[in-house]
């Protein structure tokens, strides 16, 4: 019966196979990475109106300890060195 119900209703399957509709970890407020994270803060850019897109910027380690205690506008200013930026886009149901 399985494969006649997804052949009925193809969303099933995309729903099954990328549970998108979880959002893991349970419980956990992702819009203060810094509790989860080290060198961590959550940013917000306007791509349009009416869009909002959350990022998390980490520095790398070897700056861990000079990013240690610092507000936003320090992460902000950070992205303008002249180290890479590496992007990496992730998400599920509960956070995309």
């Amino acid at each position: 019966s399985v494969p006649f119900l997804i052949r009925l209703f193809p969303i099933l399957l995309t729903k099954l196979a990328f549970l998108n509709f979880l959002s893991f970890p349970f419980f956990v407020d992702l819009r203060r990475p810094e509790l989860l994270l080290n060198n961590t803060v959550s940013l917000y850019l306007t791509t349009e109106p009416g869009v909002t897109v959350g990022i998390w910027h980490t520095v790398p380690g070897s700056r861990g300890a000079e990013a240690w205690g610092k507000d936003q506008h320090w992460y902000e200013e950070a992205l303008a060195d002249a180290h890479p930026v590496i992007i990496y886009l992730h998400g599920n149901g509960g956070t995309r």
